[in-house]
């Protein structure tokens, strides 16, 4: 048999956990066809001496529902050996929508998300209303990667109510309708059903989107419509706001665990933010617990802190003020020659001094960036290398016996593209580590596709890698390539993913153990319209395999898309 391609002289880390062993991979028609020692001929063959090859990796919280329409690659994750994602993530989602509402469903994106309406609005081509003809959309689409997608709450509200999902609880008709909806999503396709209770997400308005109006009541009825179906996975932002809050919200997700059976999902965070925080292993006990009472539960994690990105480029924590927005209002150029004048400096800095003081508010990286309030100059840190050991501002300011403001200045000016993070919640790496650490935690939360220029999250993949493989040593390859595959193909219940196994589809990375890292990011104006969002690839990966398609070689596109819609177990 001749195979289409043909993976040889490879070690296979094959998403199991099982030692790594040296084998070739053959593919044919989209599916792995043989593994060991193959001799058959092949139309393609990539040589892989010396790397790893392992299953593609999977994302399960991106945002990439609006990025879809313009961007076969689905970048940033396919710089970063992604094969597969999940949309629709936290009630936000572009279907079911009307064709009167599309620029408000686009709107509130940009105020949750920070995708730009003007990209949105010229970016894609909007011929749908209901979810399952958003999904036939999508596949229809060129695709350079698998997209599973859930149907969103805050959407599905506003399309049973109009702008009563704004303001008022659902009656007996929208409870109905909203029912109906979430069983013909699933019979379409979709793998579940998403909400959000984050304080964080609000509409243009600065108002609670949609599925925060929603009473529990409402959820329990719509999870419930997946239950009487035993079918979905129910996904939520939950609040963490605050200790109290976030209990109170855990426990009602816990009542609804139990009650309907099904899978639910949640992001898991540690953070120093809000009223009375609880510790990170509060979320790790109430999972476990919530098990032991015959729920099932998981949670999703990031393999690092969230941040708030600034740059010269995009966002600084001070554009807020009068005196900066004077000359971040210029052309570069011109802001650059600003900067560099003393007097300029020394307004700017009397300034700061007047900015908002830090309070016990959380804040999502939206308004970090958009309402930023005084920076923490020692929780501020330039990204002067991808190995997160760089010192604060605040260290450097003591060091060079310089203004915080200044020491940004003068690193930003040096490069153009200097990025500033301030971690918002997983402040503390080793509370990361410890969530990573829990059987239950899944390692995914990019939000890829949203926050375009406030946040980057989308090189989730390559971090575990280098940073907690390579660098500290905290897990072995074959238990990080586990995380990325395996287990979240299990989660997702993906049944051909996730694993190299004769039968399985032939997503696959190719990539140098040793080599494998996010590159720096950069802010392009490269989205419809051309809107700015930062761009972040990666070094060390050779090629990666969607479907039996190459579809990146040595960090570059091909141009071959083989992506396709992953759907539900009651799609027909």
């Amino acid at each position: 048999m001749a195979l289409d391609l043909l993976i040889k002289n490879g070690t296979v880390i094959d998403g199991s956990g099982l030692p790594r062993y040296r084998a070739d991979v053959g593919v044919k028609d989209g599916r792995i066809v043989e593994i060991g020692r193959i001799r058959a001929p092949a139309e393609r063959v990539i040589d892989a001496e010396g790397q790893i090859v392992s299953p593609g990796f999977i994302d399960g919280h991106t945002h990439m529902d609006a990025q879809v329409a313009w961007d076969p690659l689905g970048s940033c994750s396919c710089w970063h050996g992604v094969t597969s994602v999940v949309m629709g993530n936290c009630g936000f989602a572009l279907a079911p929508c009307k064709p009167e509402d599309r620029e408000w469903f686009a709107r509130c994106l940009t105020a949750v998300e920070d995708i730009p309406t003007e990209a949105m609005m010229e970016g894609i081509d909007w011929t749908w209303e209901t979810f399952p003809e958003y999904l036939a959309n999508v596949e229809r689409l060129p695709k350079g990667l698998n997209y599973g997608m859930y149907i969103g709450h805050s959407a599905l509200r506003m399309y049973a109510m109009g702008k009563r999902g704004l303001e008022e609880k659902a009656s007996e008709d929208d409870l109905r309708e909203m029912e109906h909806a979430v069983a013909e999503a699933l019979k379409a396709g979709a793998l579940g059903f998403s909400t959000s209770r984050a304080t964080t997400h609000v509409t243009p308005d600065d108002t609670p989107v949609a599925s925060r109006i929603a009473d529990w009541r409402e959820i329990e009825r719509l999870v419930g419509a997946m239950g009487a179906l035993d079918a979905g996975i129910f996904q939520v932002g939950p609040d963490i706001s605050g200790g109290e809050a976030q209990k109170a919200c855990l426990e009602q997700l816990r009542k609804i665990a139990i009650d309907s059976g099904r899978p639910i999902m949640f992001g898991m965070l540690a953070t120093k933010q809000g009223v009375d925080p609880n510790p990170w292993d509060f979320q790790t006990r109430f999972m476990d617990e919530t098990v032991a009472m015959g729920g099932r539960m998981y949670g999703q994690a990031t393999t690092r802190s969230i941040n708030a990105v600034f740059s010269l480029r995009s966002y600084l924590p001070f554009d807020v003020l009068p005196a900066w927005k004077e000359v971040r209002s210029l052309p570069l150029a011109e802001q650059k020659a600003r900067l560099r004048d003393p007097e300029v400096r020394a307004r700017l800095i009397t300034a700061e001094a007047t900015m908002k003081p830090r309070d016990q508010i959380l804040q999502g990286g939206g308004a970090a960036t958009t309402d930023p309030r005084k920076p923490n100059y020692d929780n501020l840190f330039p990204m002067l290398s991808v190995d997160w050991d760089d010192p604060s501002v605040g260290e450097l300011s003591r060091r060079h016996n310089k203004h915080p403001v200044e020491v940004i200045l003068d690193l930003a000016l040096d490069n153009d593209n200097r990025m500033f993070v301030q971690p918002i919640v997983n402040e503390q790496p080793a509370d990361v580590l410890n969530l990573l650490k829990h059987p239950r935690t899944l390692a995914t939360f990019s939000d890829s596709g949203a926050h375009v220029c406030q946040e980057m999250g989308s090189s989730l993949q390559t971090h575990l890698l280098s940073y907690w493989v390579r660098n500290k040593q905290q897990f072995t390859l074959e238990e990080a390539v586990r995380m990325l595959t395996f287990d979240n193909a299990s989660a997702w219940e993906l049944p051909d993913r996730g694993l190299i196994r004769t039968g399985y589809a032939a997503d696959l990375v190719v990539f140098d153990e040793a080599g494998i890292k996010p590159q720096l990011p950069t802010v392009e104006q490269d989205l419809p319209g051309g809107a700015r969002r930062l761009v972040q690839k990666a070094d060390g990966i050779a090629a990666t395999v969607v479907n039996g398609v190459v579809a990146i070689e040595n960090g570059e596109a091909t141009g071959n898309h083989g992506g396709q819609v992953l759907k539900g177990r009651l799609a027909a």
